[in-house]
């Protein structure tokens, strides 16, 4: 009888101090502030106000914040109130609702002072690769990759592309958040950003004109990566390995290899070098070797729609256009002339200063001056339209892996 008496009058004390203090009960979706009680991997105990006693346990724990990550007894700490009740009578709290608006706070804040964050690869796909902050998604696109994890895969083959994007999967990366849309849900993320701005004191020592040596770490279609001083990275075009013209930078090099290179340009992060300003150019003495009227044996490198690419020697490279080959009105170029087959060719143009040397083949029919003059200045347009092949592929190359990743976005 007395226990019972006993157990109202503290129910009654308890009703007072609740009316005394007025303390407001906790409602689903407040946020409150407590302290912890215990704190375990499985479950962490709060006191909230020294009254009542709250819970945060599985996916609620929440341990990507790292507030929420190593708590101890008596830490203070924010939760959200998601049931007023639970089957043991206490609040049930969450920290992942607290949480997520903490780390979209911190997107906001990184993306709006260009801060560096970590970010957590999760997946992969043709477009990059799908980055984790604290459970929040977003994008890392290959072309925001720096540039050793940009994955330069000889002849672009799609499925070892994959491979080495799936290869970062369950990686830390540091990034920059370069898009943030709250409303779509649409987060960009670049490490490329990050790379740059490590790399800019390093690369404020080189200026155009400077002369590297270098190591090549990947070849690609259009030319090769270098790697010098203290992780700079810089490209030398396929029209800047050789005078001569030459159809993939495999012929000449292998990754691994040594070279040396002159800067000739710096554009913001981006370095652009060239191998042959640091050769002999073997166009100085061509004039004093070959002459315009001159027949000469020379062998077909390349059969184009255009006319002939010929060796003359293993450094100069001429140019037979189509009107000079005194084709027939129903005959293909295609079907006369073959790779590797050697013929006669008379030089109707030499010009050392602009690398350029023009042929027809031998004994073929004369023609007026004219229509010379015509045929020669056709030749000169298509050998420039030739010349920037490489650089228009690889401009192809860019428009379509961004498009890509606008649709993958």
């Amino acid at each position: 009888m007395e226990d019972k008496n006993l157990d109202q009058s503290q129910d009654i004390d308890f009703g007072k101090l609740l009316e005394r203090d007025e303390i407001k009960i906790p409602q689903v979706g407040d946020i409150i502030k407590s302290k912890v009680i215990t704190a375990s991997k499985s479950e962490v105990k709060l006191d909230v106000n020294g009254v009542l006693i709250g819970i945060v346990r599985g996916p609620e724990l929440y341990n990507e914040v790292s507030t929420y990550a190593d708590l101890k007894p008596g830490d203070e700490i924010e939760a959200a109130v998601i049931d007023e009740e639970n089957e043991r009578g206490e609040l049930e709290l969450s920290f992942r609702l607290v949480g997520q608006e903490k780390a979209w706070k911190e997107l906001r804040e990184a993306f709006k002072n260009k801060e560096i964050i970590k970010v957590k690869i999760a997946d992969a796909n043709k477009g990059g690769l799908l980055a984790r902050y604290c459970q929040i998604e977003g994008f890392l696109p290959v072309s925001q990759l720096a540039p050793e994890n940009y994955p330069r895969i000889a002849g672009g083959d799609k499925s070892r592309i994959l491979e080495k994007l799936k290869s970062f999967v369950g990686q830390e990366v540091d990034v920059s958040v370069i898009t943030l849309n709250e409303e779509d849900n649409k987060i960009i993320f670049s490490e490329k950003d990050v790379w740059n701005k490590k790399q800019k004191p390093a690369l404020d020592k080189y200026k155009e004109g400077m002369k590297v040596d270098g190591k090549i770490t990947a070849i690609t279609n259009f030319g090769v990566f270098v790697s010098f001083g203290e992780g700079i990275e810089g490209l030398i075009h396929i029209s800047e390995l050789a005078w001569q013209r030459i159809d993939s930078p495999n012929e000449m090099y292998k990754v691994g290899d040594d070279i040396k290179a002159e800067i000739i340009s710096i554009d913001g992060a981006k370095v652009f070098l060239s191998a042959k300003k640091l050769m002999r150019d073997p166009w100085l003495e061509a004039s004093a070797k070959y002459k315009s009227g001159q027949v000469v044996k020379g062998t077909i490198l390349k059969v184009n729609p255009f006319g002939l690419f010929v060796k003359l020697d293993e450094e100069i490279h001429g140019l037979a256009h189509i009107s000079q080959l005194n084709l027939g009105p129903k005959e293909k170029i295609s079907e006369l002339f073959t790779a590797d087959e050697e013929k006669e060719f008379e030089i109707v143009s030499i010009s050392p200063s602009e690398h350029r040397l023009g042929l027809k083949l031998a004994n073929g029919k004369k023609t007026s001056k004219a229509k010379k003059d015509k045929e020669e200045k056709g030749e000169k347009e298509e050998k420039e339209v030739l010349e920037d092949e490489p650089k228009k592929e690889e401009k192809e190359k860019k428009k379509k892996t961004t498009n890509k990743e606008k649709v993958e976005k």
